[in-house]
């Protein structure tokens, strides 16, 4: 059986700067998997790649046992899908923002489906009416989050959805996601620099430095005693920055 996505050798270079160098990793089960590492080392830039909103120099991207060179990018993005953290509204009203995934798909919108998750998001309060130019940060980012799910994507790929959320909707995200999950057996790449978060959240960890993957492991294996230096380095120093940020 195929691996449901495979990075070979993604190398990817701004100016002298390399971005990635080598990255290689599969992923053979759905499973909720924490990229980490220090701000810089090129996380978000995979993200973007394995979506296809950017392109690598070097290296292959498998879905499914397919080159992402043999797959129209229209429909590599319904299965792999990015929020990024400065979610992206669209003009127009809350709905019209939902309603874009079945209009630019042609499919049927499944109002049930929006209403249930507006609602474990603690959106049940919003007018569907009210202009997105309108919403906060915070509503903004969950809206995304929703409009994406709607598409049912196979692969999700988030970067740090909650660093803007409140503790109440940060929890109420992890659950949307962990139930999402284990129901439609997806898979997400999250992003984050929140150590507690990733910790409850994740089955598998990717720490990556300069752009190379130096870890990948079972999550809590990870946690409790990462292989290598920088990464117990990392461990130790992300909760004093955390902190220091709060004097």
């Amino acid at each position: 059986m195929a691996n449901i996505l495979e990075m070979n050798q993604l190398r990817k270079r701004y100016l002298d700067k390399i971005i990635l160098d080598g990255f290689t990793a599969q992923i053979t089960r759905p499973e909720i998997i924490s990229l980490l590492g220090k701000s810089g080392q090129g996380k978000s830039t995979l993200l973007r790649i394995l979506c296809r909103l950017e392109a690598q120099d070097e290296g292959e991207t498998i879905l499914h046992g397919h080159s992402y060179l043999t797959v129209d990018p229209k429909e590599w993005r319904k299965k792999i899908c990015y929020v990024s953290q400065q979610s992206y509204m669209l003009p127009g009203s809350v709905e019209d923002n939902l309603r874009t995934v079945s209009q630019l798909h042609k499919t049927p919108f499944d109002m049930q489906l929006a209403r249930e998750l507006m609602i474990s998001l603690n959106l049940d309060y919003l007018d569907w009416g009210k202009k997105s130019i309108d919403l906060s940060g915070g509503e903004k980012q969950r809206v995304a989050l929703v409009r994406t799910l709607l598409l049912k994507p196979e692969i999700l790929l988030l970067d740090e959805v909650t660093a803007s959320l409140d503790m109440q909707s940060k929890h109420a995200v992890e659950k949307v996601l962990q139930d999402w999950q284990e129901q439609e057996g997806a898979t997400f790449i999250w992003i984050t620099h929140d150590i507690e978060q990733a910790q409850r959240m994740s089955h598998r960890v990717w720490f990556i430095e300069e752009g190379s993957l130096l870890e990948d492991s079972d999550g809590r294996e990870f946690f409790e005693n990462p292989s290598t230096v920088s990464a117990r380095n990392y461990l130790q120093r992300v909760p004093q920055e955390e902190s220091s940020c709060l004097i």
